[in-house]
C-alpha cells in the first residue's frame, strides 16, 4: 500500500466493498447502523469517520435533524462516492455536511463532537493502532458526548464456529487486498473502560455478531 494512503485498504474496494457486505450480511449492517439514529441530538455537530461510499450520510439527512456533520475518510474512492451521494439528493434537508480526506490525524486539536459516529471501523485495527485512534477521537468528544459504535462485535465469549470463520475470511480476504492489519476483532470493552466511555444501549443483529452500541463520555471526578 502506498504510504501516501494510510489505512485507506478500502480506496480497492470501494467499488464492490457494499454488493459484498449485502450480500454477505443482508440488510444487518444498515439495520445497525439505523439503530443508532435515535440518540442523535435534534441539532448538533457529528463526526462520522470511517462512513464508507456515505449510505450513512444520505440517510441522516432523512432524519430532519439538523447536524453539522465532518465526514472523514481515508479511503479517496469511498469519499468520492459519499461526495457524489450527497451531490444527487433531491429533498430538503437540515444537515451541512463537509468532507475531508485522511485518519483520525486530520482532526484538528481544537474541534469538538457532539457525537462522534464509528460505523464498521473500529475492527480495522490491532490493539496499538486502535488505542492511538480512540484516544484521538475521545479528545474530540466533550464531556457526556455520545460515541455510536456498529461493528462486528459478537455478543458470545465464545462464537459459534461459523462467527469464528466468517471473521476469519473477513480478515484474510480484506488483508490480502487492502492494507488492513488486524487479525482478530479487538477488545473492544477494555478499550472503552480504559478510556472512560460508558455503555448505555446495545442492540445485536446477524445471530448477534453485528452491535450497535452507544457509549457516554464520563465527566472525570475532580475529587479522585
Amino acid at each position: 500500500m502506498p504510504s501516501h494512503l494510510p489505512d485507506s485498504g478500502f480506496h480497492y474496494a470501494a467499488p464492490f466493498y457494499d454488493k459484498l457486505a449485502k450480500l454477505v450480511y443482508g440488510s444487518a449492517l444498515q439495520q445497525a447502523q439505523l439503530a443508532l439514529f435515535p440518540f442523535l441530538p435534534q441539532q448538533g455537530r457529528v463526526l462520522i469517520i470511517g462512513g464508507g461510499s456515505g449510505w450513512i450520510l444520505e440517510q441522516l439527512t432523512h432524519t430532519g435533524k439538523k447536524l453539522d456533520i465532518l465526514y472523514l475518510d481515508a479511503a479517496p474512492a469511498m469519499l468520492k462516492l459519499a461526495q457524489a451521494k450527497y451531490k444527487k439528493l433531491h429533498q430538503q434537508h437540515n444537515c451541512s455536511v463537509a468532507f475531508r480526506l485522511g485518519t483520525e490525524q486530520k482532526i484538528e486539536s481544537q474541534e469538538q463532537f457532539d457525537v462522534i459516529i464509528t460505523p464498521f471501523l473500529l475492527d480495522l485495527f490491532p490493539p496499538q493502532r486502535l488505542h492511538q485512534l480512540m484516544s484521538k477521537l475521545k479528545h474530540a468528544l466533550p464531556p457526556d458526548g455520545l460515541w455510536l459504535v456498529a461493528d462486528f462485535w459478537p455478543v458470545l465469549q465464545h462464537p459459534p464456529l461459523w462467527q469464528r470463520a466468517l471473521v476469519w475470511a473477513m480478515y484474510t480476504f480484506f488483508g490480502a487486498i487492502s492494507s488492513v492489519q488486524a487479525k482478530q476483532l479487538p477488545d473492544y470493552a477494555f478499550h472503552f473502560k480504559k478510556l472512560n466511555l460508558t455503555e448505555k444501549y446495545s442492540r445485536s443483529f446477524y445471530g448477534g455478531m453485528v452491535q450497535a452500541k452507544v457509549f457516554v463520555n464520563c465527566p472525570q471526578n475532580p475529587y479522585i
